[in-house]
């Protein structure tokens, strides 16, 4: 695997975000006291759900959830990878342990969340240790726990995706568990936006500082089907799911099998 393999580059920058409503600068500021108030808590709150959707309620976005999880012991949750909140949006529906880059966990604010979240960082400078990430994500699912991974290995705006890098679902594979594809989405006004994202060389508090201004934000989780691993191999286990993700980040304006969405 060569490094380009293990670290691909998103052409997405500064030139993909299109106007949008911004709130007040007293809401901006309102906003980042109530995200610091629930930043707080963490301590007192572990992995509970409520308490990632009290992240994104401090931040003015709204849930919006299509599907119901069915109760699965051990399963990789995969989806697109667009925002720094994707991590908080899968875990407010599917608490999991993230697989993230090293510099996640050094970020202010999404680091904390990232290592509430019992995230497992991987250096992706260093190839070597990719097979020990694998081996260790296995050993989290064989033990009965989700684990969440993004496959495209860096973030896009939204209007460009990249394709589904397979090493992770080798951890499937070895584990005996099923593929959760979750499809996400990033809409203001009813239109998918892509100021939500976290885009090129940008610092993390200039995009935190650009969702905080949002107005009317709504991030859609759509969780699809369970992918049986049995048989498979890592890469169409791979284009299985993206296929899958793809279907529904495409076709805007659809929902999943028809199922109606639950607000939180």
């Amino acid at each position: 695997m060569t490094a380009h393999a293990w670290m691909p580059q998103s052409p997405c920058g500064l030139g993909c975000l299109q106007g949008e409503d911004t709130v007040s600068p007293p809401r901006r500021a309102l906003r980042m006291l109530a995200l610091i108030a629930v930043m707080l808590t963490a301590p007192l709150c572990g992995g509970r759900k409520w308490w990632f959707r009290a992240v994104l309620r401090a931040l003015g976005a709204k849930l919006k959830v299509f599907g119901e999880p069915e109760r699965q012991s051990g399963v990789l949750v995969v989806g697109n990878h667009t925002s720094w909140l994707d991590i908080v949006a899968v875990n407010a529906v599917l608490p999991a342990r993230a697989l993230a880059k090293r510099e996640v966990g050094e970020w202010p604010v999404i680091g904390a969340l990232a290592a509430r979240a019992g995230t497992v960082f991987v250096d992706r400078a260093k190839l070597s240790t990719l097979p020990a990430t694998v081996a260790e994500l296995a050993e989290v699912m064989r033990g009965g726990a989700a684990v969440s991974v993004f496959p495209e290995g860096t973030t896009w705006c939204g209007r460009e995706s990249g394709r589904y890098k397979p090493a992770a679902f080798q951890a499937a594979i070895d584990a005996g568990v099923p593929v959760r594809p979750v499809a996400l989405r990033f809409v203001v006004a009813g239109k998918p936006t892509t100021a939500a994202s976290f885009l090129g060389e940008e610092t993390f508090l200039t995009a935190l500082h650009r969702t905080v201004a949002l107005r009317g934000l709504e991030i859609e989780v759509h969780v699809l089907p369970l992918i049986n691993s049995v048989g498979r191999d890592r890469r169409s286990l791979a284009a299985a799911a993206e296929t899958a993700v793809r279907t529904v980040a495409e076709d805007r304006d659809r929902a999943v099998s028809g199922c109606r969405p639950h607000w939180s």
